[in-house]
C-alpha cells in the first residue's frame, strides 16, 4: 500500500514579486521558512495561489528549484507542475524531479477540456516519465473539466498517481471515489472552507490558500481531524469561515496577495491579467481580517 505524500496542511504558497515584477527571492525565503515555523507538513510551490499561469518556464523552473534549496528536506515540497500540453507537464515534471522536488502536482488540462479516456492517457504519459509521486488537481470552475470517480479508479491502479487535490466542491463525487478507490487513494481538500467535512469523509488533509497568512490554524485543523476530534476541528472550521470567504472574494490569488500585502507580508503586486481587488471587496476583505485581529 502505498503512503500519502502529506497528511495536514500542505500551503500553495505564494510567489512574491517585487515593483519591476520580478520574482522577490528574499521574501520568498523568508515566506517559506515562515510557513516551516508555522508547523505546515508541505509547501507546494508553482501552483495557482503561485500565478504559475503568468510565469516563464525559466521563472517556473527557478522558482522551484529555490524552494527546494530553502525547504532542505524541513517538510515536504510539492511541484506545481501542470499545463494543458502534456509535453510541456512532462518538461516542468522533470526539471521538478532534477531539481529534488518530493512530488508533483498536476491541474487537469484547462482550455482542452479532455475526455475521461484523454485524461487517463495525459496523467499515463507523464506517470511513465518521472519517478516522483502525482498529486492529481480537479479544479473545474477554472479548467472546464471534472474527473469521475471512475476515472479516478483507473488513474488509481498506477502507482505513481498518490491521489487528488480536490476543489471541485462536489461531496457526491469525493464520496463515490472513497467507494471505488478505498485507502489506497488519497485525497486531499483544494477547499479552505471544506476542510472537515471532507476529511471526515477521509481526506488527508487540505492545500491551503489561508495558511500563507494562519498556518497554525490550518495545521491545528487538520490534525484535529487526523486525531478523530471533528468537533474541535468544526469550531476552528467554523470561526474562521468569515476569513476563508473573504480570501476568495475575488479570484484566487487576489485577495490572499492583497491580505498579506496588508499585514506586511511584503507579497508584491499581481501580475496581468489579475489586478487590484474593488475597493468594494478591499473593504470587506479589511473588516473580515480586523474582526479575526489581523489588522
Amino acid at each position: 500500500m502505498r503512503t500519502p505524500v502529506f497528511t495536514g496542511t500542505c500551503t500553495a504558497i505564494v510567489t512574491p514579486f517585487d515593483q519591476n515584477g520580478n520574482i522577490n527571492y528574499d521574501v520568498f525565503g523568508k515566506l517559506i521558512d515562515d510557513q516551516i515555523a508555522g508547523g505546515v507538513d508541505a509547501i507546494c510551490v508553482c501552483g495557482t495561489t503561485g500565478e504559475s499561469a503568468t510565469m516563464s518556464i525559466r521563472e517556473h523552473i527557478a522558482a522551484v528549484e529555490f524552494c527546494v534549496e530553502r525547504v532542505d528536506h524541513r517538510v515536504k515540497v510539492i511541484a506545481g507542475a501542470g499545463s494543458n500540453d502534456t509535453s510541456a507537464a512532462v518538461y516542468l515534471s522533470q526539471h521538478a524531479q532534477d531539481s529534488g522536488a518530493d512530488a508533483l502536482l498536476h491541474v487537469t488540462p484547462y482550455y482542452n477540456k479532455a475526455s475521461q479516456a484523454g485524461l487517463i492517457k495525459h496523467y499515463e504519459y507523464i506517470a511513465d516519465r518521472v519517478d516522483l509521486p502525482i498529486i492529481l488537481y480537479n479544479v473545474p470552475s477554472r479548467t472546464g473539466v471534472s474527473f469521475t470517480a471512475e476515472t479516478y479508479k483507473v488513474l488509481s491502479e498506477n502507482p505513481k498517481i498518490n491521489g487528488v487535490k480536490e476543489a471541485s466542491g462536489n461531496f457526491s463525487l469525493l464520496a463515490h471515489t472513497r467507494f471505488l478507490c478505498g485507502d489506497d487513494f488519497y485525497i486531499w481538500s483544494g477547499n479552505d472552507d471544506q476542510v472537515v467535512p471532507m476529511m471526515s469523509l477521509g481526506a488527508k488533509g487540505v492545500i491551503s490558500v489561508a495558511s500563507n497568512i494562519v498556518p497554525e490554524v490550518m495545521v491545528k485543523m487538520s490534525h484535529l481531524c487526523l486525531e478523530g476530534d471533528f468537533q474541535a476541528a468544526s469550531q476552528l472550521q467554523i470561526e474562521y469561515m468569515d476569513f476563508i470567504d473573504a480570501l476568495f472574494i475575488e479570484v484566487n490569488p487576489i485577495p490572499i496577495k492583497t491580505a498579506m500585502n496588508l499585514m506586511g507580508m511584503e507579497a508584491g503586486p499581481l501580475r496581468l491579467p489579475l489586478c487590484e481587488m474593488s475597493e468594494a471587496h478591499l473593504e470587506a476583505l479589511k473588516s473580515a481580517m480586523r474582526r479575526m485581529g489581523l489588522l
